[in-house]
């Protein structure tokens, strides 16, 4: 009997180090990492990873604890609201274990203070009666620690983490290499050059690029097809709203609104009807990134040339 194309796209994630593609430097890293702990018979070095989100932090974290045959053990930063949530997770684990923590910025500092504690001294310190303070020892644990903002840290925790794995976005050939990778995987049918167009439009992230398939894919389904063309890449980015450059409705306004003249982020934000902070931190990055607007001396948003491009490129199209 026939074995069925898997359904979802992360019903297939990379299990070892070798099914990475891109991130050459972190792989590099993990790879020495890895051997020498190996050799020296060590668990693997407390690790701090850095990147955007979406790039792969919390896969590599998963292949490290793979690639070793730990137990992975995984929480969110903003989900630890008390000591006791924190201690129930270092308590919980024995020697060579993996603790990744992702969004560890989020975690409030006192709760940072016990991590940099608990693996400077494998101990756990709790507040007893009578402000007697009580130690338990721990196991010889490995933590792993995902931010996108590693400076909301404290010091201490940083310094205590001897790999710093920094994560970059990817290239348009890496992320056409992943896509194919995923495909072959996953046993989708796929023209080939639907995955050089999903690049373009995926800003550097996996994540993006791996979701645009996925929405490729449903339209394929919707239609009562098994292999993924051209057209369904097509559909899925017009319901979705996303133009040749990946930008959403909320760019593209933001784009719009740029284009009867220079603004201030406060009126931006005010018209596309989102607060300032939202637009500076999840719209503007990218947009900056990608050259397509540029922030003058006095902080007013302006279109650079290559925007001036797209918009009217665009607006062809739509003609």
């Amino acid at each position: 009997m026939q074995e069925q194309p898997a359904n979802e796209i992360n019903d297939i994630s990379p299990s070892s180090l070798k099914h990475i593609i891109g991130q050459k430097s972190v792989v590099a890293q993990v790879s020495v990492g890895l051997e020498a702990a190996f050799a020296d018979g060590k668990k693997f070095d407390h690790s701090l990873l850095v990147g955007p989100p979406g790039i792969g932090k919390t896969q590599m974290a998963s292949v490290i604890a793979q690639e070793i045959a730990a137990e992975f053990h995984e929480i969110l930063g903003q989900s630890i609201k008390n000591a006791g949530d924190l201690n129930a997770v270092l308590l919980a684990t024995k020697d060579r274990d993996i603790i990744h923590i992702d969004e560890c910025h989020e975690l409030k500092k006192e709760f940072q203070t016990s991590l940099y504690r608990a693996i400077e001294g494998r101990k756990l310190f709790i507040q007893g009666r009578a402000s007697r303070v009580q130690t338990i020892p721990l196991a010889d644990f490995t933590l792993l620690l995902s931010t996108t903002d590693e400076y909301q840290l404290l010091q201490p925790l940083r310094d205590r983490c001897r790999l710093l794995l920094r994560f970059q976005f990817y290239s348009a050939e890496e992320l056409t290499a992943l896509l194919q990778q995923r495909s072959r995987a996953l046993g989708w049918q796929v023209d080939e050059g639907a995955f050089p167009l999903i690049a373009e439009r995926s800003r550097g992230t996996p994540r993006l690029a791996l979701r645009l398939l996925q929405s490729a894919r449903r339209v394929c389904r919707s239609v009562g097809e098994k292999a993924i063309a051209l057209d369904h890449l097509e559909r899925a980015c017009q319901l979705e709203g996303i133009d040749g450059l990946g930008l959403g409705p909320t760019e593209q306004e933001y784009l719009r609104i740029l284009s009867e003249g220079n603004s201030r982020l406060n009126v931006i934000a005010s018209r596309i009807g989102l607060p300032s902070r939202t637009v500076s931190q999840v719209t503007e990055p990218f947009l900056i990134r990608a050259d397509l607007v540029v922030k003058d001396d006095q902080g007013k948003r302006q279109r650079t040339q290559k925007g001036r491009e797209h918009v009217a490129n665009s607006r062809q199209k739509a003609v």
